[in-house]
């Protein structure tokens, strides 16, 4: 029979042992009692992995005597033995005190390191099982997120008389940062929204909610309001005010007249956008400004006269910082190339050409950032 029985765990994060205690009449709290590797009987079986048999506790230098002077119990013997599985340490388990009062035996030690194995088994597997529980946890969380954010995305591109549309968004996570959007201000303006939020997942995502929630609320409370950059500074100070000073976005903004077939451009931060005319780049759209969420600047704006056969191509860096496996670039300078030999056809088509050339210059190289880019052809 034992007197006491304590069961330390290993700590691989803090590279230290750990017990708990339970405290009060109920045991309601509990306080954690840490053990440096090295320190103390149990540190140092910790720290050599090697089961010590001590039969004088007082006579051992390794021993710390400070719990028995806190609590007047009386350490004598001590049997300590590591709990090891495929040779990792799990924890360490000691018994202190024999009921007959005589000191740990051989046969005590062996029996001891066997059931000392059978715990280090049963504490990782359970272990194992708690991370994969909180695994499935988290990834039923992001699958959520996921399907939240798709729903943020247009279910359909709408209707414009003589304008061809396509876009199209490949996320490389579950959740990313990566957005765009058409909306119908009125019979005779479409805006055309495409972005990238710095960074990637839940944060990422958090900040795409926001902006498209902004920019419902603003179409909603300005309805038919055709002011791009009143807009845009609007949306600028939402995510200054709603995000982080490392957090930002970078954003194109197009505003069609249909009847004129005059677009108005702002750029702010983003990659230049792409205007194709007789299947050669006629013009790259990037005035505007900062960064959306940096700071309160003011955003100017640039206009273009489309003409039939005209192609705009926007588009986020996941497209031209595509990798292949040599670690080099998709590349602007690649994908200007394509659209010029592809520009004839019809936007989806296009699209799919961009798209089709970018992951066969990838290969099976794994998709590091979202890929998003649209396309938007005057007939």
């Amino acid at each position: 029979m034992l007197k006491q029985v304590l069961l330390l765990i290993y700590d691989e994060d803090e590279d230290n042992l750990y017990f708990e205690v339970a405290l009060g009449i109920g045991g309601e709290a509990v306080k954690k009692i840490i053990c440096n590797m090295g320190e103390g009987i149990a540190g140092w079986v910790a720290l050599n992995r090697q089961p010590l048999l001590v039969p004088d506790c007082y006579a051992d230098e390794r021993f710390n005597p400070d719990f028995d002077k806190q609590s007047g119990f009386v350490t004598r013997s001590m049997l300590c033995v590591p709990m090891l599985k495929d040779e990792k340490l799990v924890g360490v388990i000691q018994v202190i005190n024999k009921k007959n009062g005589m000191p740990f035996t051989e046969r005590d030690q062996n029996l001891f390191q066997i059931l000392a194995s059978q715990c280090g088994i049963s504490i990782e597997n359970a272990r194992l099982t708690e991370v994969q529980i909180r695994q499935k946890a988290i990834e039923k969380e992001l699958e959520m997120a996921r399907m939240i954010q798709e729903n943020l995305l247009p279910d359909y591109l709408p209707e414009i008389e003589n304008v061809d549309l396509a876009f199209r968004l490949k996320s490389a996570k579950e959740v990313g940062g990566d957005y765009f959007n058409v909306y119908r201000l009125d019979d005779d303006h479409t805006l055309f929204f495409i972005s990238d939020v710095s960074g990637k997942s839940i944060s990422a995502a958090l900040i795409v909610s926001t902006i498209c929630s902004c920019m419902m609320t603003y179409q909603k409370i300005r309805t038919g309001s055709t002011d791009l950059k009143g807009m845009v500074t609007a949306l600028n100070k939402v995510l200054i005010e709603s995000t982080t000073d490392e957090k930002f976005a970078t954003a194109w903004f197009g505003l069609y007249e249909n009847s004129s077939r005059k677009l108005t451009s702002i750029n702010a931060g983003h990659n230049n956008t792409f205007v194709f005319r007789d299947c050669k780049l006629f013009k790259e759209l990037n005035a505007g400004g900062m960064f959306l969420g940096m700071a309160d600047v003011p955003y100017d704006t640039e206009e273009i006269q489309l003409s039939t056969g005209d192609v705009i191509v926007c588009f986020t860096d996941g497209v031209s910082e595509a990798m292949n496996k040599d670690g080099q670039f998709y590349g602007e300078e690649r994908l200007i190339k394509w659209v010029e030999t592809a520009c004839s056809k019809y936007a989806d088509d296009i699209l799919n050409s961009v798209f089709n050339d970018v992951f066969e210059f990838t290969e099976d190289t794994e998709q590091s950032d979202d890929i998003t880019c649209g396309v938007i052809k005057i007939n």
